[in-house]
């Protein structure tokens, strides 16, 4: 717990912070723009290029996110799992720097760059740190663990949304010291993790270094034998003894990971086109044309970002006891109805319905933390083994950041456009992603990676091993009938 919690401090934390940061300041920085604008070119910045800069601002971090995600798979394969997590803070303090000097040296192409170098800390830490805790959890407690991505994530929410109080920084002459917050968790980070273990998963399969992975063990679950979980790994080892790590483009081309594939594809989807970044993203202006008063505002903003977290909490609570796949499709579906609830009240203007507005609001977000939010993570690193997972992070990543990148930039203009019905599109992605779950999924919570991946093989169509044995995914090429190359999975006994 230790080790998740710093791992995710300045990692899912950073990038839980910078979903909400923006949220507060929001007017001065528009203010901002506005007067570099005219002291550039002497007249106000027009109406249309102040809502595409405001956007680009806030949309632009989900594109340094994108960069992050391409790159981690080759980063954590030279520097390992905890290293591309150390050196992933050098991101977090150079876009501290840039957002926090921007306004002094009157340039606004500051605010926007630091958000792109932000995004990539955060595309960065949102593929290694899951796969970080993934790896060095035992499956007991493996959805626990993971969840810590999660809550770390709610608490960096709520910490930008209480900074961003205008009793504290959410001042004209204090919403720079918003970002220079940033550098805070970083340099936190960088104080404890190099005491920490690598990744014994990574230390055995990939360095083949078996008495760093046993020492790690012995450290990260408290006690000298450790032989049971080192056996578990060489079987595994064993498994794949010939299959290298494997890339993006033979990842898409492999039949034995197909549908692994696809539901990551929908859940990642799902998990940013549900509709809660919106709410993130533009918390105050929902609320604002909803009709409250300017100066409740931040109080009610933070209220959903303290509901968040305790949410996420209980979700790491009872994962294990309830499982992925509930909790996922309960999720979407919850949400489905109450955007379609919120849909409701925005469009009848009642004064009834006034304090139900930011009820809803606050209870998207409690559904979405208590059930859907961080369980994709985990899965990302439950559903693929060992060879397949960089290119799997690397895949959700960018399934992640781009559908990111979507609501933040298109959400204002579907607002526009749709006005009282523009949630109406989250009901749509909730429906359809808590379908496809219902009909794929199956339950992962205390299995192998190699129990999982054998729950997908008959709907990949690959061979099922007899029972009491497990499928070795070391394969083969050999010649069938009609001379042509298929690939054949071999089996070995584990016990």
């Amino acid at each position: 717990s230790f080790t998740s919690f710093f791992g995710a401090l300045g990692s899912s934390f950073l990038y839980g912070y910078n979903l909400s940061v923006v949220n507060a300041p929001a007017l001065y920085i528009k203010a901002f723009y506005n007067k570099t604008w005219v002291e550039r070119y002497g007249n106000p910045i027009p109406a249309e290029t102040a809502t595409m800069l405001w956007s680009i601002t806030v949309s632009i971090f989900a594109i340094g996110g994108l960069f992050g995600a391409l790159s981690v798979s080759f980063i954590i394969k030279v520097v390992g799992r905890r290293g591309t997590l150390l050196l992933n803070n050098i991101f977090a303090v150079i876009a501290a720097l840039l957002l926090s000097l921007g306004e002094i040296s009157k340039s606004f192409e500051m605010l926007i760059i630091g958000r792109i170098v932000m995004g990539v800390n955060s595309g960065v830490a949102l593929s290694a740190l899951p796969m970080y805790l993934g790896e060095i959890s035992p499956r007991h407690i493996r959805g626990f663990i993971g969840q810590f991505n999660s809550i770390l994530i709610c608490l960096g929410v709520f910490t930008g949304q209480v900074l961003g109080l205008p009793e504290l920084l959410g001042q004209e002459s204090r919403w720079n010291f918003l970002f220079s917050f940033l550098a805070v968790p970083a340099i936190l980070q960088l104080c404890v993790l190099p005491f920490l273990p690598e990744s014994p998963r990574y230390l055995l399969m990939e360095k083949r270094d078996e008495k760093a992975a046993e020492k790690a063990f012995q450290r990260f679950l408290g006690k000298k034998d450790v032989s049971q979980e080192l056996e578990e790994v060489h079987a595994e080892a064993r498994a794949q003894d010939n299959l290298h790590t494997v890339s993006v483009l033979q990842m898409l081309r492999s039949p034995a990971v197909r549908w692994q594939l696809i539901t990551i594809i929908v859940t990642m989807a799902c998990y940013q086109l549900c509709g809660l970044n919106a709410i993130w993203y533009y918390t105050n202006g929902i609320l604002r044309e909803a009709g409250f008063a300017e100066n409740i505002l931040p109080y009610i903003t933070l209220s959903t970002g303290a509901v968040e977290t305790l949410a996420a909490i209980i979700s790491g609570l009872v994962i294990e006891r309830i499982g992925r796949k509930p909790l996922l499709i309960f999720g979407f579906s919850s949400m489905a109805v109450f955007f379609s609830l919120l849909t409701v009240f925005l469009y009848f203007q009642v004064s009834f319905f006034f304090y139900l507005k930011s009820f809803l609001v606050i209870k998207v977000s409690a559904i979405f933390f208590s059930s859907s939010g961080g369980i994709p993570f985990v899965l990302t690193g439950e559903l693929f083994e060992q060879p397949y997972r960089p290119a799997a992070f690397m895949i959700a990543g960018t399934v992640n950041w781009l559908s990111n990148f979507a609501v933040g930039l298109l959400f204002p203009f579907i607002q526009e456009k749709l006005q009282s019905f523009a949630f109406l599109v989250f009901v749509v992605v909730c429906i359809l992603g808590s379908t496809y779950l219902c009909v794929v999924l199956p339950e992962t919570k205390n299995k192998t990676f190699m129990d999982i991946s054998l729950s997908f093989a008959r709907i990949n169509k690959m061979p099922c091993p007899p029972p009491g044995h497990e499928i070795e995914l070391t394969l083969s090429i050999t010649p069938d009938k009609n001379g042509k190359t298929q690939e054949v999975t071999k089996m070995e006994s584990f016990f």
